[in-house]
This record gives C-alpha cells, sequence and structure tokens, in this order.
C-alpha cells in the first residue's frame, strides 16, 4: 500500500513542476506583451495650420514632420488645412478631439475664437500649443494646459528698418536725392497683430535711426505673393518710378511686389524688404532683387513645439524643463538677414534640407 501510495506521488510530481512552469511563461509573456505594447504606443499630435498656401507656415508644417521622424519615441502628426476659413478649422480641430489625439497644434485662422477650441480641448484633457498666431491673454488663462510658441512681432519690424539704414548708410535709398525715402508698404491680412506690429515698429524705427520717410500708400496683401503683385502694380501706375523702398509684413508678399517690377521692365528695382527668411526669397537675395528680410525661426518653432508635446506625454510640468514665460509662453528671436550672411543662410538650408 504504501509503495504505491509513493509511486503515485512520484509520478505526479514532474506534473506540478510542469504546470508551474508553464504558469511562469505564461506570465513571462504576458508581462512582455505589455512592454512591448507600452513601447508602440503611438503619440498623435494633431497640427491645424491656418492655410498651407502660406509659404512659411507650409515649410513649418514640414520642420513638424521631420522632428517627428527624428524621435526615438514613435509618433504619428496629422495635418489639416484650415484654408483660411475659421469653420473649416473648427470641424477639424472637433474631429481630432473625437478621435483622441494627445496634442493639439493650433495655428488660428482667426485668433478671437482661440477660447471654444480650449474649453472644447480641456473638456476632453487634450492639451493646446497654439503657435505663430497670438491668442489673447484671458484667452490664454482658461487653462492651465494651454500654450503659445511665437516671436515677438515689434523685433521683426525694427530689425527690417536696420536692413533699410544699411542700403541709406550706402547710399542707394534715396534715388531721387530729395533726402527723404518714398516707401509703400505691403500689410498681412487686417487686424493680425503680427501685421499691425510689424507695420507699426518698421516705419517707426525707420524715423528713430533718422531716415526722413514719406509714405505713398500702404495695403493689405494677405500674406500672398499674387496679392502684393496685384497692389504693387496699381502703384506704378501711381506713382511709378518715385517708389523707392517696398516694405512688406513677409517675404511672399515682398517677391510679388518684384514681381510686378519686372513685369514692367524696370531697370533699376525699388529697395524690398521682407519677413521670413523662406527659401524664395533668400534666393531672390542671392540673385539681388530683395534687399533683405527677417528670419521667422520657424525651425526653432517646430523644436519648441515638439519638445512641449514630448514633456506633456511623459506628465511633466514643461515650466521645470523648459523656458516658459507666464506659465504659458516660448518666445524666439528673429534674426536679420542681409547681403553679408545670405550665402550662409542659403548654405544652411541645404544642408537641413
Amino acid at each position: 500500500m504504501n509503495e504505491a501510495i509513493r509511486s503515485s506521488s512520484s509520478r505526479s510530481c514532474p506534473k506540478r513542476w510542469l504546470a508551474l512552469l508553464l504558469a511562469l511563461l505564461l506570465a513571462l509573456s504576458a508581462g512582455c506583451g505589455e512592454g512591448k505594447a507600452e513601447e508602440e504606443k503611438t503619440l498623435r499630435l494633431g497640427l491645424a495650420l491656418y492655410d498651407q498656401q502660406d509659404t512659411f507656415i507650409s515649410s513649418l508644417g514640414r520642420e513638424v514632420e521631420q522632428l517627428a521622424q527624428e524621435e526615438t519615441r514613435r509618433i504619428t502628426v496629422r495635418i489639416v488645412d484650415g484654408q483660411g476659413n475659421q469653420s473649416t478649422q473648427n470641424d477639424q480641430i472637433d474631429q481630432m478631439i473625437q478621435s483622441g489625439y494627445d496634442v493639439l497644434f493650433v495655428n488660428l485662422v482667426d485668433r478671437t475664437v482661440a477660447a471654444s477650441i480650449i474649453d472644447r480641448a480641456r473638456e476632453a484633457g487634450i492639451p493646446v500649443v497654439f503657435f505663430n498666431r497670438q491668442p489673447v491673454g484671458e484667452d490664454m488663462r482658461r487653462w492651465e494646459r494651454v500654450y503659445y510658441v511665437g516671436l515677438e512681432a515689434a523685433q521683426s519690424g525694427r530689425l527690417q528698418a536696420e536692413i533699410v539704414k544699411e542700403a541709406w548708410d550706402r547710399g542707394e535709398a534715396d534715388r531721387n536725392g530729395d533726402g527723404k525715402l518714398q516707401y509703400v508698404l505691403l500689410e498681412g491680412e487686417p487686424g493680425h497683430q503680427d501685421a499691425l506690429l510689424r507695420s507699426e515698429h518698421s516705419v517707426k524705427h525707420l524715423e528713430e535711426l533718422g531716415i526722413p520717410t514719406q509714405k505713398l500708400s500702404s495695403a493689405a496683401a494677405n500674406w500672398s505673393r499674387s496679392q502684393g503683385q496685384q497692389q504693387m502694380e496699381g502703384w506704378l501706375d501711381r506713382f511709378g518710378g518715385e517708389i523707392e523702398l517696398i516694405l512688406a509684413n513677409n517675404d511672399d508678399m515682398a517677391l510679388g511686389a518684384l514681381d510686378a517690377c519686372r513685369d514692367r521692365g524696370l531697370e533699376e528695382l525699388p529697395l524690398a524688404v521682407g519677413v521670413d527668411a523662406t527659401g524664395e526669397a533668400l534666393a531672390a537675395m542671392a540673385q539681388g532683387t530683395l534687399t533683405g528680410t527677417v528670419l521667422n525661426d520657424g525651425a526653432g518653432m517646430a523644436r519648441s513645439m515638439m519638445d512641449l508635446a514630448l514633456a506633456l506625454d511623459r506628465g511633466e510640468d514643461p515650466a521645470q524643463t523648459m523656458e516658459l514665460e507666464e506659465g504659458h509662453y516660448i518666445w524666439l528671436s528673429y534674426r536679420k538677414v542681409t547681403e553679408k550672411d545670405v550665402e550662409d543662410y542659403l548654405r544652411q538650408q541645404e544642408e537641413e534640407g
């Protein structure tokens, strides 16, 4: 009887060890599966642009996509084009909120509607990073997980004036010799804070630098090269060779104005200064048609946006690892680009791109 019991016990022992081993393997497998699932969790970023026809904004979108590809963290970026229509952009943002995107990057069509976007994102618990078009301060304070990345527009206007001052000092600006600088001003869209500040401070700083000016005309060309060309065609009809300087709130409008001048067969082009330092603008400077531009740091903007998203994804307070003003703002700096350094900027763009 005892022998039978011992024999039965010895036979069941390997079975118990086998069962224990199987359970251990299953547990390890489940643990590895959880780790793999965690590793493969994708950070989903929604990028809402006001209008992809805008050269600078379109290039900024590509910068964000490039950074996402370079990160070791798995990231997808969905870009939507508001086509200059706030209702269209609202629908696009609502779709991304409903789809559960992790962070929203928003370049507003109309900066006065930020509050409703913030409220919808807050309800869903999705942080919002506005860029390039700054919401009003009251809206930015509606929620602690709202941020803005951009540059101080007034600085770009002052740098434009400094570029013109260099040309004035070289004797290249006052072509009719009357001691004044006759200019036309191409503004971005009406009511846009960057357009207002660039326009105001470019002219104001010219006077501060001791350059007497005479405004011939100004008009909004909505950041568009074709509209800049159309406005300049009308001014050439009215003022002809009186125009000594084209001040433009961005490069596309400045290049459009120069297109109009070339179409008229002008042998001597007016001075022309823009903002953004797009590839086409730098090429025009190298060819000697555009006088200068101001670098709008799209690469730095994209990097700051991505750093914010990664910090939020890790559950960090961005204020602990990044330089945030008032807990919400990241400010970058403009840089002027003149004939002395345009080749360096062109070389840099080629290397990056």
